[in-house]
């Protein structure tokens, strides 16, 4: 995304770190949990791939194309995989916005160059994903806050395992929507 160098590599760690442990997760032995990281993980990764910042790298022209394929088709397994069961709506949402994301950038005059603001976005949809995504980061850190705790609970899982963890890693992907939304 373009912007200022120092953030865009914050967006990279921070998405390449969740989309780390996605893959992780993807070992976990709960089913539900190994299919949902799997897509997790592409966000992660693909969010990161998109905010390294322009004046280290300017991708070819072919990318943003290639990226609107690639989450268009994971928008699609996401519609799919939401007929039964609600939980994946926000998986269809989060790749639809880097369909989004990638159409703006393939058409951005300054996508190639690395300098200035996006700007090429519509206002109302940008608008609606940032709603979208400021209270799903807000809800999101809600309930985070912890529960007291119930003396002789269930045993620490693995790494794979942490339902904490995981909601961590989805906040801060949707963390990073917001920030790379507000750049368009």
């Amino acid at each position: 995304m373009h912007g200022p160098v120092p953030p865009g590599w914050l967006l990279v760690a921070l998405c390449a770190t969740a989309g780390a442990y996605c893959l992780l997760r993807m070992r976990s032995a709960v089913e539900e949990q190994r299919r949902a990281a799997g897509g997790e993980a592409l966000m992660g990764f693909g969010m990161a791939a998109m905010a390294v910042p322009t004046t280290v790298f300017t991708p070819p022209g072919w990318v943003w194309p290639l990226y609107t394929a690639v989450f268009g088709a994971a928008a699609l397994h996401a519609l799919w995989t939401a007929r039964h069961d609600a939980r994946h709506l926000h998986h269809l949402v989060g790749a639809a916005a880097m369909v989004y994301m990638a159409a703006v950038m393939a058409g951005s005059p300054t996508h190639a160059t690395g300098h200035g603001p996006g700007g090429g976005g519509l206002p109302a949809l940008t608008g609606a994903l940032l709603l979208y995504f400021t209270g799903y980061v807000l809800l999101s850190g809600v309930r985070l806050v912890p529960l007291p705790a119930v003396a002789g609970g269930p045993p620490v899982a693995g790494w794979a395992d942490r339902p904490e963890l995981a909601r961590v890693c989805r906040l801060a992907m949707g963390i990073a929507m917001v920030a790379m939304l507000l750049t368009m």
